[in-house]
Order: structure tokens, then sequence, then C-alpha cells
């Protein structure tokens, strides 16, 4: 596993496969000081994930691909427990049984889309850290 630089910022890993809903996310990180890495699937996020360190990552709860938000939880979890208290969940269907399973089983937050900047920027300043 390769990190940056020392003292570089670690990116935060983005799992959505929505592309307005990536771009609108990787917009409001950047302007907020964050480097994002962008994965369109749960199984394009793991392999991410394998490669290189990430500072948090952010996932849709339903991606395609047959990795879902709570898959990639249990992957970090198994490989990366120092990411597992970074994760935060994004979805726009939090009354979904399997949705409100998984947040309660996880304890990660989840942002429900859609969502407002600042509340946003709270949870993942709140997740990760504010950005050096």
């Amino acid at each position: 596993m390769s990190g940056g630089q020392a003292g570089e910022p670690l990116p935060v890993l983005l799992i959505e496969d929505e592309p307005a809903v990536m771009s609108y996310v990787r917009t409001v990180l950047e302007r907020g000081g964050y480097l994002v890495v962008c994965s369109e699937s749960g199984a394009e996020g793991l392999r991410q994930l394998e490669e290189r360190d990430f500072r948090g990552v952010i996932s849709d709860m339903r991606t395609p691909g047959g990795v879902n938000g709570a898959d990639v939880h249990d992957w970090i979890s198994r490989h990366r427990p120092q990411l597992a208290s970074r994760l935060v969940f994004i979805t726009g269907d939090i009354a979904n049984e399997d949705t409100a399973a998984t947040l309660k089983r996880t304890g990660a937050p989840c942002v429900e889309k859609p969502f407002r900047v600042q509340q946003f920027i709270a949870v993942i300043e709140q997740t990760m850290g504010k950005p050096l």
C-alpha cells in the first residue's frame, strides 16, 4: 500500500453510481478542502481500497455490481478496521428495511439525499476531521 508523501493529505473515497450525485458530492468535498477519488461501484471501490490508503469513505447504500454499502462496510471492518469509524453512507432511501438494518448494525452515520451542503460537510468533518 502506498500512501502519499509525508504530510500529504489522503483523499476521501467516494462510491456513488449516479453521475449527477457524484459530481455534486465531489464538488462539495473539494470546495471544503478535501481531495476526492471517485468510484462508480462498490466493487470498484473495494479495488481502490486494496490499492491505496484513504482518509475516509463515503458510500451510497445501493450501488451496482453486486457490492453495496453494507458489503463495503464489512470489507473495511475486516481489512481496514481503522477506516470503519470513518465511513459515511449516503442514501435516498433511508426508510428501506435493508438500509435501516445496515445503519443499525454498522453504527455508521448516514446522510439522506437530497442534503444541504452544510449538513453534509458537518457530518464529514465530524467523521473524518477537517482538511488541513
